[in-house]
């Protein structure tokens, strides 16, 4: 009898012990807290940009189908001026594919490229997506070349201060530049790397682009 209750008590102890020992690990188990994405897409529709464009798109849509259902996105169209023309689901395919092609369709004349207007719009829509509880990220897709009205183009000068500024309210923001002449990419990591740093700035020329999504989602925290 009293070895059977010396066995009891130890099983006992041994199970108070293990069942300390979960409870603990349980306790101390940090979940990840999910935080939906905003990503704001600036595409280059424009004239001289036409050549890549069907490929650009491939590759926005290619975006869209990595991101979570409980993310957004916004689509902002840049020829000799920039609009909003999509804002929703990132995948509600049939709504992006009828958007991208009555928006983007070719234009003989439209041959200014306002980026600089884009990037504006780009950066508010950060900040209030930011105040919706999203994390934002912006991704330019285009050859960045600047055509037309001078105060519409990017200013390369202005620029980091302006990200610098948006940081300061949106510390976690990402930027994406996609298809780009290398030598373009080249002064977008130049300028932009000190103020956003190398996991926050993603350059993508045509022949890096297939694997590149993984980067963007590193970058908004997945």
């Amino acid at each position: 009898m009293n070895k059977r209750l010396i066995i009891l008590g130890v099983l006992i102890l041994v199970c108070s012990v293990i069942g300390k020992l979960i409870y603990v690990g349980i306790k101390n188990i940090k979940v990840d807290e999910f935080h939906p994405a905003s990503v704001i897409f600036v595409v280059d529709s424009s004239a001289s940009n036409q050549t890549m464009l069907e490929e650009e798109k491939k590759y926005l849509k290619s975006i869209c189908s990595v991101l979570d259902p409980e993310d957004s996105i916004k689509i902002l169209n840049v020829t000799e001026t920039a609009y909003l023309i999509y804002e929703g689901s990132p995948m509600d395919n049939s709504a992006i594919n009828k958007t991208l092609k009555k928006f983007t369709e070719y234009d003989s004349e439209k041959y200014g490229t306002a980026y600089g207007e884009a990037l504006k719009k780009a950066f508010e829509h950060a900040l209030n997506m930011k105040k919706e509880g999203y994390i934002p990220a912006i991704v330019v897709i285009g050859d960045l070349e600047n055509e037309g009205e001078v105060s519409k183009q990017i200013n390369w000068d202005t620029l980091p201060q302006n990200v610098k500024n948006i940081k300061k309210y949106v510390p976690e923001i990402s930027m994406m530049f996609a298809y780009a002449h290398p030598e373009k990419l080249d002064i977008v990591k130049t300028k932009l790397t000190p103020v956003l740093g190398e996991k926050r700035l993603i350059v993508v020329n045509e022949e890096t682009a297939e694997k590149s999504s993984r980067k963007l989602l590193e970058a908004i925290g997945r």
